[in-house]
């Protein structure tokens, strides 16, 4: 699928990359001591995820402000712990060796801040396999508006009315962004649809990545 494109764009977490579960608890812990509130497992889980469509309102279901919950959840995230609790997915790091044989400019569209995701790429090594990197924020919006992915054509030189591209994530919003955007939207699954709690639809839908490898 990939060599019949002429652009390529993923999403970070939970597409190409995951953190230890240990990380993520420790951090809702440390959350949970600032707010007052402790998270159980299964909030932690949903929220980390996206499980349950747009955080904002999945906080406000949990009776938790999202503009208390936002400074607290980035004051504990430690970079570095971050990235040497994360780890690249076999197929998605097989994906990308298709795209390299594949060519085409390829890019990185993500709601992970550039202080956690720029260790993270050196880690792992990434830094040098996106021709563009965007770091959603309150200036470029967030998926499912498309504008951080119009922003990372637009670093890479290229256009959805005459270039191929597709967009791939794991969540209902980047499904959106790339339609919003004009792309092919590829989900991958990796929770399952039982724990989602819903199927989230998408021009391509794959458990693995490295199913985008071959022929449509």
């Amino acid at each position: 699928m990939v060599a019949d494109y002429d652009f390529h764009l993923f999403d970070l977490d939970g597409t190409l990359v995951d953190a230890e579960w240990s990380y993520t608890r420790g951090v809702f812990d440390r959350v949970g001591d600032r707010l007052g509130r402790p998270f159980s497992d299964r909030e932690a889980y949903v929220l980390w995820h996206g499980l349950g469509g747009p955080r904002g309102d999945t906080l406000r279901e949990l009776g938790v402000d999202p503009d208390a919950f936002w400074p607290a959840f980035h004051a504990e995230e430690d970079p570095i712990a971050r990235a040497e609790a994360t780890y690249l997915h076999d197929d998605a790091a097989r994906l990308l060796d298709s795209v390299d044989d594949a060519g085409g400019p390829t890019g990185l569209v993500t709601h992970c801040q550039q202080f956690l995701a720029e260790p993270v790429l050196d880690r792992l090594d990434l830094d040098g396999r996106f021709d563009a990197v965007v770091c959603c924020t309150d200036e470029t919006g967030w998926k499912p508006d498309p504008a951080p992915i119009e922003l990372a054509m637009a670093d890479l030189g290229v256009d959805p009315r005459t270039d191929r591209g597709y967009y791939a994530g794991d969540g209902e919003s980047d499904v959106g962004a790339a339609w919003n955007a004009g792309l092919d939207a590829v989900h991958v699954e990796r929770v399952g649809h039982e724990d989602r709690g819903r199927c989230v639809l998408g021009d391509r839908r794959v458990s693995r990545l490295d199913e985008l490898v071959g022929p449509t």
